[in-house]
């Protein structure tokens, strides 16, 4: 549950979540696009058939670096439970992950969805939020 914080003059200061922690919205923050591609690798996701059904177009979908030997630059992709959908692509990943190593904020929204045979494709927008 959250509650609005106002300041003495009635202008919002805040959101304050029910966790305690106060969120101040900065006054210039935006989301940038940055890129479209798709979900790599999931074919080899446990239960992605499940996964997918609570997968909607627009959901965001949050990026993690992940230590992988198969890629030293890899970008875990989750659901906002949580889940894991895959990986952004090798040959798109080397920037996004300079970004991100930086500090920068990065995350994608689905664009489409569809079972392809075995393979559930997840094509996504990737953000920058700044």
């Amino acid at each position: 549950m959250s509650d609005l914080v106002k300041k003495d003059d009635g202008g919002l200061l805040g959101v304050l979540h029910g966790t305690g922690g106060l969120v101040i919205p900065k006054p210039f923050e935006r989301e940038i696009y940055l890129f479209t591609t798709h979900v790599a690798g999931t074919t080899h996701v446990d239960n992605i058939f499940e996964i997918e059904k609570n997968v909607n177009i627009g959901d965001r979908l949050s990026f993690f670096r992940e230590d992988n030997k198969h890629d030293d630059l890899a970008i875990r992709v989750e659901t906002e439970k949580e889940e894991k959908l895959g990986y952004v692509p090798r040959e798109d990943n080397i920037v996004f992950a300079r970004l991100m190593d930086a500090g920068k904020e990065l995350y994608a929204k689905v664009k489409t969805k569809e079972i392809v045979e075995a393979w559930v494709r997840i094509e996504i927008d990737i953000y920058l939020k700044d």
